[in-house]
């Protein structure tokens, strides 16, 4: 059996993830103007491995929803749209490196952004997804998210964060190591 099909859902859980995030979109609207609904059912349909994505971003809290469409590349963008950082993801270091070095030093953070996202199958929003998401709404009012990190940055010891305080946006860098309660990830999938 491939992995692809260990990451197909049951048909009673397909039917429920669909509804609940159709519902969510209904919901919302104002997050996806002149986005049709059925093209994204559609598309979720024929493609089970992106819906068992959409369902690790449920399960972790992070509510899924459409935010985008590209015309180009005829996909969908779906991006965790919780109010605050997904629960189910916090208290994390930002990779595996800086993972190793809490570990080694006896703290015990729930993980790292970059291992869980991986295992999702979901990528880490970077800065332009992230800003592009505090256009529709506030987030992150009372939490943080690590961001998908330039390589230069990482290199250099550094992951970079995003939060909203103060009714503004602010990005800013911490070393990879670091964890804290209130900051986790949001990730985007494309289907």
């Amino acid at each position: 059996m491939s992995r692809d099909n260990l990451r197909e859902l049951p048909p009673e859980q397909h039917e429920l993830l669909l509804n609940t995030l159709k519902e969510r979109f209904q919901r919302n609207m104002q997050r996806h103007s002149g986005i049709d609904w059925m093209a994204i059912q559609t598309k979720l349909e024929i493609n089970p491995v992106k819906l068992w994505a959409l369902l690790q971003m449920e399960n972790t809290g992070g509510e899924p929803d459409v935010i985008d469409f590209n015309s180009a590349d005829g996909e969908y963008l779906f991006i965790d749209c919780s109010s605050q950082s997904p629960a189910g993801r916090r208290s994390i270091c930002y990779d595996s490196a800086g993972l190793a070095k809490r570990e080694k030093e006896g703290l015990q953070p729930n993980g790292s952004a970059v291992g869980m996202a991986e295992a999702m199958n979901i990528d880490l929003l970077t800065e332009a997804q992230y800003l592009e998401l505090q256009q529709l709404e506030p987030f992150d009012t009372k939490s943080s998210c690590w961001l998908k990190t330039p390589a230069d940055i990482r290199q250099l010891g550094g992951a970079l964060f995003a939060e909203r305080r103060f009714g503004r946006v602010f990005i800013s860098a911490n070393t990879a190591p670091c964890f804290y309660q209130g900051r986790g990830f949001r990730g985007a999938l494309k289907v």
